[in-house]
């Protein structure tokens, strides 16, 4: 094991994570537990449940971390936490005891961007590969249920490039799934559901227009509803039965495979206008929602197409994790940089650059 050996703690959401990374980026363990049976019944996250479940949950996993990298926590040599953006009171529940941690025994500490750690994730190994190194230059692509953007990195400096302007891709699928009546998480099954459809019967506009950067999905969404709201007027049925497999009939299906399919389409469009006006060689794609099936099949043939490097967040690092926010952390500790516990705060909105 390479030192230093770093804790990394994520609770930004609903999911409480604990992660050792050793110094070479090496996952010495990396520990999710998932609040999904909690929030289940209300359709969603609720925040006051999602901050109490992180009290109950942080010290079992942070158990569950230890054990299963065969350390004690007197081996943690630095610790790292997320602060923002996220939900505060999950946020605070996760920084308070990792900033303590640290504290508590005079160790480097990082209050971590939480979209610092997704950029970073593509660079993860997997079965205890020690972690790539990390471009000095890159663009970052975030796909997620709260963010969809893209970001310039170069020299540990991040410049914001485009981000939505209303939905973000998982919240858009989210919203469609829950239209059609699927359990929480929608996002996922809306994904699963759409390879089951034809995209060609049910075909939905992309957003049109100018050579601006900036996505958008809430009027993908309000034309996904318009569309089964039209299926229901002939007669269609659109709510989900559970019980059946699949759960919807094929008109449906088509139509969930149309929605994704022009999701996709609009990243693939930004993703070339951003080529077209300032070319680069590598892109780096992460996020929860990186881990839809049409998005990871799509990317290799349009980087391949223009010569682009492509890195796509291993599946197991797709989701919000640990792991990427020791990574992040690492990275900084080798450019000398640390925070103060004593004076870090959790905050639910943290801008990481300008927009063009």
């Amino acid at each position: 094991m390479d030192r230093p050996l770093v804790l990394g703690v994520e609770t930004s959401c609903d999911d409480t994570a604990c992660a050792l990374l050793d110094g070479a980026g090496r996952v010495l363990a990396s520990v999710v537990s998932s609040q999904l049976a909690a929030h289940r019944p209300f359709g969603g996250v609720v925040p006051e449940i999602a901050s109490r479940e992180h009290l109950t949950n942080f010290r079992p996993v942070l158990e569950a971390a230890l054990a299963r990298a065969g350390v004690g926590l007197d081996a943690v040599e630095a610790v790292a936490a997320t602060r923002g953006p996220g939900l505060v009171g999950s946020l605070r529940v996760g920084l308070a005891v990792a900033s303590a941690l640290a504290w508590r025994r005079g160790l480097p500490f990082f209050a971590v961007h939480h979209l610092e750690g997704h950029l970073v994730s593509p660079y993860l190994g997997l079965d205890g590969a020690p972690a790539e190194p990390v471009p000095e230059r890159f663009v970052g692509l975030v796909v997620s249920g709260g963010h969809t953007a893209l970001y310039g990195v170069e020299g540990g400096a991040i410049e914001t490039l485009a981000e939505t302007r209303d939905d973000a891709f998982g919240e858009a699928f989210d919203k469609v799934g829950k239209r059609l009546g699927l359990a929480y998480p929608q996002g996922p099954r809306v994904d699963e559901l759409a390879e089951l459809g034809d995209a060609a019967r049910a075909p939905l506009p992309s957003l049109a227009g100018t050579e601006a950067l900036f996505f958008s999905y809430s009027g993908l969404k309000t034309q996904a509803i318009l569309a089964i709201e039209a299926l229901e007027r002939r007669g269609e049925r659109t709510v989900a039965d559970l019980a059946a497999d699949p759960p919807l009939p094929p008109a449906a299906l088509d139509l969930l495979a149309g929605f994704r399919a022009s999701a996709v389409r609009q990243v693939l469009d930004r993703l070339t206008r951003l080529h077209r006006r300032r070319p680069f060689e590598r892109l780096a794609v992460s996020g929860g929602a990186a881990a839809n099936r049409l998005l990871r099949r799509s990317l290799p043939a349009w980087a391949a197409e223009r010569g682009v490097e492509l890195r796509l967040v291993p599946l197991l690092y797709s989701g919000d994790n640990a792991a990427m926010i020791a990574f992040a952390a690492l990275a900084r500790l080798a450019r000398g940089e640390a925070d103060d516990p004593l004076r870090v705060e959790a905050e639910s909105r943290v801008p990481i650059g300008t927009t063009l």
